[in-house]
């Protein structure tokens, strides 16, 4: 199995049972800007504890071995985090993120973009709330490689960006200073 073929296998799971979710990270960055290398696959859902069991089992089906654990699946509903699935029989791994509360969080989910893969809808956040994202993760942890992916989106989307959008939310979440050079080329 590679990224893709897992990334569409968890989608229908994802689209059957009608769990909300959007790829972003580096997945992401390969849709909205260069192919890029990546060692997992993003995902941000919106999650219930009712939907736990079902999803979980349903994860588990995709290969023969496989790791979701549930007190890790109720724990990252409870504190707003993640948790992992594994596919063992690749080792390839999903991160899945809670979806926040706040305003930015509930922007960046209505504005989910559905993507054709393999005939199936796959949903991504937005290339503009990717960049926002990007930036906010560089303010946590200041690596190059979100620089660099936000780079990449604007030198692939950039004639499509809202800028307006990004400005005015860039803004509000601190990371203007950090957006405006990639805002004059």
């Amino acid at each position: 199995m590679d990224f893709q073929k897992l990334l569409v296998s968890v989608a229908k799971i994802l689209n059957k049972h009608g769990i909300p979710y959007a790829v972003t990270g580096g997945y992401a960055v390969s849709i909205w800007g260069r192919p890029r290398a990546t060692f997992d696959i993003d995902i941000v859902i919106e999650l219930f504890q009712q939907q736990i069991s079902e999803l979980a089992d349903a994860l588990r089906s995709v290969a023969k071995v496989s790791y979701v654990d549930e007190n890790m699946m109720l724990e990252a509903i409870r504190r707003r985090g993640e948790f992992n699935f594994i596919h063992g029989d690749s080792g390839m791994k999903v991160d899945f993120w809670m979806r926040k509360g706040d305003p930015f969080s509930r922007m960046e989910f209505q504005r989910r973009v559905p993507v054709k893969i393999e005939g199936v809808k796959v949903y991504f956040v937005s290339p503009e709330d990717l960049i926002l994202s990007k930036l906010r993760w560089y303010q946590i942890t200041p690596s190059s490689r979100q620089l660099e992916d936000v780079e990449s989106v604007f030198k692939i989307s950039g004639k499509q960006l809202d800028r307006t959008y990004l400005a005015s939310w860039a803004k509000k979440l601190k990371v203007f200073s950090l957006l405006s050079p990639f805002l004059k080329k």
